[in-house]
């Protein structure tokens, strides 16, 4: 079978002799219907943060079920199906409670399919595990692909804070990219907060206004923090969700997040803070969430089921992996980018 395969630093090849796997036990042989290209991608092609192993990338998959291991209950051939991206240990506390993102052997293993061990590029995925799927029903698995990641991640984030996101209160959101833009469409319809979206493009900031922003700043301009506090007041805003994850960005937040409020920091651009006992207004919690939990992934296929979030995507070949990337690295991508077997 075809399949998009990480060999080492800045080493992705397709390749078409992968042998196709046999289920047995709980694991479950997924025909992929489409596979999310995520940034994170890039985090292991560019930089190296997985090394020493050879796998198939692809970390948002979606597809139909092809074949059943002997032990596997309540699927059967045909059904269409999420993969839950992080694999936990399945024991744990943190498991047991569904949230294997925060499985206490994370440290201990690979941590999913495309993330270390063999994910969803390809023309057929093995499951190691029936509990990592979630049903989708009607939804076109091609679509629904990137709501493992690129909708659960932002839920998950969204959900921590939302006691705080009242309808007297701001919320702002940095990076209208693959997360953002479906942030914000979360946001306009669980929460009452205000909107104010951060980007550094005119065609991001005018996307935003049509997903729900109710106010938009270039966070490019020097005076972006003074811009947000004229629309959110001395208040400032209670909950700033980045996607970027860069200094400039964090730095962006801290000036505007209120006392009491929560910074968020989801994107991983490599940014830095160096706290200081006044660099952050007194009560403010900085959190650096991962994914979300398999009850999450569920609460948002029914999100998108009753058609309340939409992600934008491309779809492309599995052989245009490469140049897919190439535009990923250049910030040419408009919402998600989908690899269709």
């Amino acid at each position: 079978m075809k399949a998009v395969r990480f060999f080492g630093h800045k080493d992705v090849r397709v390749v078409n002799d992968i042998e196709r796997p046999v289920p047995k036990g709980d694991e479950v042989l997924l025909k992929i219907g489409g596979a999310g290209v995520c940034h994170s991608d890039l985090h292991i092609i560019d930089e190296g943060t997985v090394v020493g192993t050879v796998f198939t990338l692809g970390h948002e998959n979606a597809g139909w079920i092809e074949e059943i291991g002997e032990n596997v209950e309540g699927y059967k051939k045909g059904d269409a199906v999420l993969v839950y991206g992080p694999w936990g240990c399945g024991h744990c506390k943190s498991c047991q409670q569904s949230k294997e993102n925060y499985c206490d052997h994370q440290s201990e293993q690979a941590y999913g399919g495309g993330l270390g061990l063999d994910g969803g590029m390809a023309d057929y995925m093995l499951v190691p595990s029936s509990r990592f799927l979630v049903p989708i029903y009607d939804l076109d698995p091609v679509i629904a692909a990137p709501l493992t990641d690129a909708a659960l991640t932002p839920y998950s984030a969204i959900k921590r804070s939302l006691h705080k996101l009242m309808a007297d209160e701001y919320v702002v959101v940095i990076g209208v990219g693959g997360l953002g833009h479906v942030a914000l469409q979360i946001l306009r319809e669980i929460s009452g907060a205000e909107i104010i979206a951060c980007d550094v493009t005119q065609d991001k900031l005018a996307f935003a206004k049509e997903l729900g922003a109710a106010y938009v700043i270039n966070s490019k301009d020097a005076d972006a923090a003074e811009q947000i506090q004229k629309i959110t007041g001395i208040k400032k805003a209670k909950v700033v969700l980045d996607f970027v994850g860069a200094t400039s960005t964090i730095d962006l937040g801290t000036k505007v997040v209120s006392l009491d409020g929560d910074l968020t920091i989801v994107g991983l651009g490599g940014g830095h803070y160096q706290y200081s006992m006044n660099g952050l207004p007194f009560g403010v919690s900085m959190t650096n969430p991962y994914w979300g939990s398999r009850t999450e992934l569920m609460e948002v296929v029914g999100l998108a089921r009753q058609k309340k979030i939409h992600i934008e995507i491309e779809k492309h070949k599995l052989d245009e992996a490469n140049e897919v990337y190439d535009r990923m690295r250049q910030g040419k991508i408009k919402g998600r980018a989908v690899l269709i077997p």
